[in-house]
């Protein structure tokens, strides 16, 4: 039976593995267009600064999710869950926006299993107290 620590590094990966496959849909549905940062940028500009931003904050997040810190490890864990499920709630207020692509059951299933993931693995924290994952 797996510990409490192994299934919440589980979760996490599940979340992270799932916002992955969001951020390919993203480029799919031109996410750009709908972010205020990006939504003004000709274009292939936007599409370049979109996915590029994508490599610093990926390489941050691996490297600190799965750093031999375990203090850094869980905090970053911890907040990465914590944007999976803020994120639920960004699209939802993006939703009415005229360039919004994600209102299909694909998009909606990803988006809505990566709140869930991350919620999981922030629920699996608050029911056992070792923070090592």
């Amino acid at each position: 039976m797996p510990s409490a620590v192994e299934i919440r590094s589980r979760l996490f990966e599940l979340s992270f593995a799932m916002l992955m496959a969001h951020e390919l849909d993203a480029v799919r549905r031109q996410e750009w267009r709908v972010l205020p940062v990006t939504r003004y940028l000709p274009y292939p500009f936007d599409v370049g600064v979109f996915i590029l931003a994508h490599v610093p904050l990926i390489w941050l997040v691996t490297a600190l999710a799965w750093s031999a810190d375990a203090r850094t490890r869980s905090r970053t864990r911890t907040i990465f869950c914590a944007f999976c499920v803020v994120h639920v709630g960004l699209h939802w207020l993006y939703r009415a926006d005229s360039a919004y692509d994600f209102n299909n059951p694909f998009s909606v299933a990803i988006i809505g299993a990566t709140g869930a993931a991350g919620l999981a693995y922030l629920a699996a924290r608050r029911v056992v107290s070792d923070r090592s994952a």
